[in-house]
């Protein structure tokens, strides 16, 4: 079964519970781990992880590149460029790297085809089997690179190749590529928010689509007691489909800093995340006798 841990919001507490869900299961089954947030991948660091086994550079891109041995500086790719990727330098053009997205347009138009799309190494992907006895598969876009939705794919293919019984995807914030291809295909997604305005809105928005894609849900509120007032528009939306709560402790940061998983701390939050994993688990039984 494959689980995402979502939330329309960063900064909700998403990577903090999916390290914890992650190390929960572990004591029960094969799992495999995977930080979809490929722009900034912190999953690791929650889980204590610094350093990697294999770390691979992958290209999911193309970009565009002019052979001026054969450009006739007629100024076509110049003209129709959508993202203006394409400069003209003492009496040449050029593409500027950084802009160009691969479209491929300046190609089409090019009546001497001196226009050439190559792939480029647009990030890396790193796995590192953890001391807690689980595969861990991250990914990391290269600055300035784009085409994130297409890494995040490929990590989940990489995950394909472990054994396992469930697998933890922890999507990046929002809703946008990389969060899509992370929602696409899997069996549950836990929804992560805060009890703030912001927070409830997004969660509400990334609702949208996980309904787009008919994936069972259910809502965990973290730090839900620095505004009961909110939190509790946001229990009465979620229903029955609310997993849990979270209390704000600062020991949980602490954890993060000294690079020490919470499950492992003395913070109050550490029973809350356990109540949410069995209530968790009783959800899953009650999809798994549905199929």
């Amino acid at each position: 079964m494959r689980i995402v841990i979502a939330s329309g919001k960063g900064g909700v507490g998403k990577s903090m519970l999916a390290s914890c869900l992650a190390l929960l299961f572990s004591k029960k089954t094969k799992i495999v781990a995977c930080d979809c947030d490929v722009d900034n991948p912190t999953l690791n660091l929650w889980l204590g992880i610094t350093e990697y086994d294999k770390i691979e550079k992958i290209s999911t891109s193309e970009k565009a590149f002019i052979d001026q041995r054969k450009c006739i500086k007629c100024g076509k790719c110049y003209e129709v460029c959508p993202s203006g990727a394409i400069a003209k330098k003492n009496g040449k053009y050029e593409v500027i790297p950084f802009l160009c997205e691969g479209c491929g347009v300046c190609k089409i138009v090019c009546p001497v085809n001196a226009v050439e799309l190559s792939p480029v190494k647009n990030g890396e992907i790193r796995i590192n089997t953890s001391k807690y006895n689980f595969p861990l598969i991250s990914g990391k876009l290269y600055v300035g690179e784009m085409n994130s939705g297409k890494i995040v794919e490929e990590l989940k293919r990489r995950a394909e190749q472990f054994e396992y019984e469930i697998a933890i995807f922890d999507a990046a914030a929002g809703i946008g590529c990389p969060v899509i291809a992370s929602i696409r295909g899997s069996d549950f997604a836990v929804l992560v928010t805060e009890p703030t305005q912001t927070g409830f809105s997004d969660l509400q928005r990334i609702f949208k689509l996980i309904n787009h894609f008919g994936i069972p849900y259910a809502v965990v509120i973290n730090k839900w007691d620095l505004n009961p007032e909110i939190s509790k528009k946001i229990e009465e939306w979620a229903g029955e489909l609310l997993l849990g709560k979270i209390s704000y402790d600062r020991k949980v940061i602490e954890s993060l800093v000294n690079l020490r998983p919470v499950l492992y701390s003395d913070s109050k939050v550490v029973e809350e995340i356990e109540k949410i994993f069995e209530n968790l688990l009783d959800r899953l039984k009650e999809i798994h006798s549905q199929i």
